[in-house]
């Protein structure tokens, strides 16, 4: 027995002793992927237009179609959704028949994991090459399992996106990757089963029909902002105290409530939501605006539910789009609106439980937003460039700044 407990010991001993290895050759000092902050609204114009030309609600079905990304696509793509779902900074590099991929996720004692990961060119899919942790190589009996629970834990259906036939191959070279799919009948239920893990789908749930019982009274035309999110953030608050996570609570209240305010169906996103309780449609507003509800609320999603700079740059890409295509022009009045509601979406992620509980309180519209009727709005695009300077412009930062200003001195900002 007493030989036993001594090669126990010893094994013991080697399972802590390797445990530390893998931790030292796994965890470094610094990340190989440095935070970045770069895109810009010529990249959100060309997102928009790759959405557009390749929407499958309006591609016939079985018809075959490519999809051409340029190294940078593929980079923002990845990059986005590396914020989004794991938390981390990553880059995309192209070679022949080969897809590099760099990330670095902060690690606890001031460490971080940067991991590294080749995917070849096959037939279908790209298959895993490698995958290497720090210093620390990982067969692919390991890669993949670790791979999978990383993303379910923060909330991708990786098996989901995995079970999905329609892609039919992908070509990799070094300047572009081009992805050859067919769209089924059945591609956009399940593309939206994999887009919404379940627990967030019963989230949605939930402020739907807490959103269907505040607009019950069916002769009202109009609400606002400020009254509509106290009772949805009182839910967030009943239900982040019954163990839920906050975060999680306030994306799915604003989600929600941009849906309903653009006035499109949350059965987009989730095909159950058509069979929920349904919200009576309202206008909703902003200082009495609807598109300035409209900015504000699409704003705070995007910061809530990314955390990166393309909550800036989409509301940017509006206001341009406006002023080039003839459209109402580029407004201050509503890059204030963009900008407040950008704060509004950071806050609902750093902050989550205090938010909850000072909207849960009670809003007014000056809560949310500074007053920006004085700023000028409905400029042409010449005139934009000329009074202003365009896009970074001297009279453009100036007012930017003025705005930034203005939500600094906000008590909900600070």
């Amino acid at each position: 027995m007493r030989r036993f407990a001594s090669w126990l010991c010893l094994a013991l001993a080697a399972l802590l002793l390797a445990a530390l290895l893998v931790l030292a050759l796994a965890l470094q000092g610094q990340p190989q992927v440095p935070r970045r902050d770069s895109v810009s609204t010529a990249d959100v114009d060309r997102a928009v237009n790759l959405v557009r030309q390749h929407d499958p609600r309006h591609l016939p079905p079985g018809q075959p179609r490519a999809l051409s990304l340029s190294e940078r696509d593929v980079d923002l793509l990845v990059q986005h959704a590396a914020r989004r779902w794991l938390g981390a900074d990553a880059q995309v590099s192209l070679q022949t028949g080969r897809l590099l991929l760099q990330a670095s996720f902060a690690a606890p004692w001031g460490r971080w994991l940067n991991v590294d990961v080749v995917l070849r060119q096959a037939a279908g899919i790209p298959q895993l090459e490698r995958l290497q942790v720090g210093r620390l190589p990982l067969p692919d009996a390991v890669a993949w399992p670790l791979l999978r629970a990383l993303a379910a834990r923060r909330g991708l259906q990786a098996d989901a996106w995995l079970a999905l036939h329609w892609i039919e191959g992908v070509a990799i070279a070094p300047d572009a990757l081009t992805v050859s799919y067919r769209i089924d009948p059945d591609t956009m239920p399940r593309l939206r089963a994999a887009l919404v893990a379940p627990d967030q789908q019963l989230r949605l749930r939930a402020y739907q029909e807490r959103l269907a019982q505040l607009t019950q009274d069916n002769a009202r035309r109009a609400s606002s902002v400020a009254a509509l999110l106290p009772p949805l953030f009182a839910l967030a608050v009943e239900r982040s105290a019954d163990g839920g996570d906050a975060v999680a609570e306030n994306r799915a209240a604003l989600l929600t409530l941009t849906f309903f305010a653009n006035r499109r169906p949350l059965g987009l996103l989730v095909p159950a939501a058509y069979q929920w309780a349904q919200p009576w449609p309202l206008t909703v507003r902003l200082y009495q605006r609807h598109d300035t509800a409209q900015h504000f609320l699409v704003s705070a999603v995007l910061a809530a539910e990314a955390g990166t700079p393309l909550a800036d740059a989409v509301g940017l890409w509006k206001e341009l789009a406006d002023a080039k295509q003839g459209g109402s022009g580029f407004s201050f009045n509503d890059l204030a609106a963009d900008r407040a509601g950008t704060r509004f979406g950071e806050m609902a992620v750093r902050d989550a439980t205090r938010l909850q509980q000072r909207v849960a309180a009670g809003l007014r519209d000056a809560d949310l937003m500074p007053e920006a009727g004085d700023l000028p709005e409905n400029l042409p695009q010449r005139e934009f460039v000329a009074r202003y300077g365009g896009v970074g412009g001297a009279g453009y930062n100036r007012l930017l700044s003025a705005i930034e200003s203005r939500l600094d001195a906000m008590p909900m900002f600070q």
